[in-house]
């Protein structure tokens, strides 16, 4: 009867650096590099609105940074889902598009004053402007962000999965 012999010994080499990496908090460091890309993302969604010139009073742009109240940011299987956006109601008219006014009607009375030649909405107000009905279009500042960020990520990862493998791997 012929038998054949394997050699285990590379596969044993293997699991052993495994066990290592293991050891070193490995799942860890995966999660801290995710959250670093998310502060990444959340960075260049900033950069698309500041080039793109969405005008607000800033709340849009500040409330993509982690910790702010208008602000999403949930991790989740030991850290390694990471998800960021906004809460701000007005982000995705801004990024998409809209029409000024509820569909069927030709323009609404907005309450407020002209101020140099900017608008301030003041509820309830007895004098203010009449906005006709109209197409916004999006800034699309969200789509923009993620292309710059598909574009980068794959250069981040060969680089962090290198450093990985040099430091745990001796590679």
């Amino acid at each position: 009867m012929a038998s054949a012999r394997v050699d285990t010994r590379e596969l044993k080499k293997f699991m052993k650096l495994m066990n290592k990496a293991a050891r070193k908090d490995f799942e860890k460091e995966i999660a801290r590099w995710l959250e670093s890309l998310g502060h990444e993302l959340l960075r260049l969604i900033q950069d698309e609105i500041i080039r793109k010139q969405v005008v607000d009073t800033r709340l849009l742009l500040n409330s993509f940074e982690k910790g702010t109240n208008d602000n999403v940011w949930k991790t989740s299987d030991g850290g390694l889902t990471l998800e960021v956006g906004t809460n701000v109601e007005y982000a995705k008219y801004v990024n998409d598009g809209h029409w000024t006014n509820k569909r069927g009607q030709d323009s609404r009375f907005i309450p407020g004053e002209w101020r140099g030649d900017r608008f301030i909405y003041i509820k309830g107000h007895n004098r203010g402007m009449v906005l006709k009905q109209q197409w916004i279009e999006g800034t699309h500042y969200w789509e923009s962000a993620l292309r710059i960020f598909e574009r980068m990520f794959p250069r981040a990862l060969d680089r962090k999965v290198q450093e990985w493998l040099n430091k745990y791997f001796k590679v």
